[in-house]
């Protein structure tokens, strides 16, 4: 497995880690023991990076790390990141010290720890991300021990390119994946220029990318993926990555074709973004072992040949460009 320094915080991580939206909700249901075997098999294949939120099933995630953390990973070292800001309407006027004290308070007590790693603001509207008094409040949570760092999940690159030239911000969390390649053009290298770590969030765009979807595949009632394929729940760009699911299958159909021998769909599609220099980690959810275990070999592949990365390109602006690019 290959690690990278996760930004300013200087801490090293797998370059591979582990999303855990599917472990609290929204992906259907997962078992507390199904979940600490994905976080088992996360750590036993060389992830030493977590990434939840404390509205994963309203802290359930945070709390299946937690007792993982405390029970089943005696002597690694593993960083975590969590996200706030989603437990009240999001409101520019709620993102305040008072209530960053409160919600960290949960994430600490849920994730059993003194001082959290990493939190991040959890795709705040863009006028928390220009106020420096939200920046201030984070600054306070810093000096006072309860984090050590902090950082911005965003939606739209015009807020990753905000968040990056604030002096504290450690990370920026953004989808970036085959099909979402839009962070590549000022993103990424503003953030490398700065020392900023790069989260790649939806790496597998919602699975698509995997290429194991057809016009006839089911989710479950309570998977995003059913419910918010129009935006209704929450910003459509988190599922599928926005694009129309009809020429998403299309896309993977294509990608999919182009995948060097020897690798899936998912492998090839995770060590695209782990490749991509300035990108410090990858996170990619998992439901299952298997998943968890394919997921982290990404990490170890060799340099992807340039046909390889220059039919991701092809897929990219003939298919997707037009309806995708401009949005975020």
């Amino acid at each position: 497995m290959d690690k990278r320094t996760l930004g300013r915080t200087g801490r090293t991580v797998s370059v591979i880690g582990l999303g855990t939206w599917q472990l609290g909700a929204d992906w259907g249901d997962v078992t507390e023991a199904d979940a600490t075997a994905v976080l088992a098999a996360s750590v036993d294949a060389g992830v030493t990076f977590f990434d939840t939120a404390d509205v994963y099933g309203d802290g359930r995630s945070e709390q299946i790390i937690g007792h993982f953390l405390e029970h089943g990973a005696p002597g690694v070292d593993i960083t975590v990141a969590t996200k706030m800001g989603r437990r009240l309407e999001q409101l520019p006027e709620n993102y305040v010290l008072d209530n960053f004290r409160a919600w960290t308070e949960r994430s600490r007590r849920n994730l059993g720890t003194e001082t959290l790693d990493l939190v991040q603001l959890h795709c705040p509207p863009s006028a928390v991300i220009e106020s420096g008094e939200v920046y201030d409040a984070l600054d306070t949570l810093v000096d006072d021990g309860v984090i050590a760092n902090y950082g911005v999940s965003v939606e739209t690159c015009a807020q990753a390119l905000e968040a990056i030239s604030r002096p504290g911000i450690a990370t920026v969390q953004i989808i970036l994946n085959a099909f979402r390649l839009k962070p590549l053009d000022e993103v990424v290298p503003a953030a490398r220029a700065a020392g900023v770590g790069i989260i790649a969030r939806v790496p597998l765009a919602s699975g698509l990318l995997t290429g194991k979807y057809t016009r006839e595949t089911v989710f479950a009632e309570n998977d995003h993926r059913n419910y918010n394929r129009d935006g209704s729940a929450f910003d459509v760009g988190e599922t599928f990555s926005g694009v129309d699911y009809e020429t998403g299958l299309a896309a993977a159909a294509e990608f999919a074709a182009l995948v060097p021998e020897g690798l899936t769909p998912a492998q090839a599609a995770l060590a695209w973004v782990a490749q991509i220099d300035g990108v410090s980690s990858v996170i990619p959810g998992a439901r299952s072992v298997k998943q968890a275990e394919g997921n982290a070999s990404a990490g170890a592949v060799p340099a992807l040949p340039i046909e390889f990365m220059e039919g991701v390109q092809s897929i990219y602006d003939r298919l997707l460009r037009e309806s995708i690019h401009h949005r975020w």
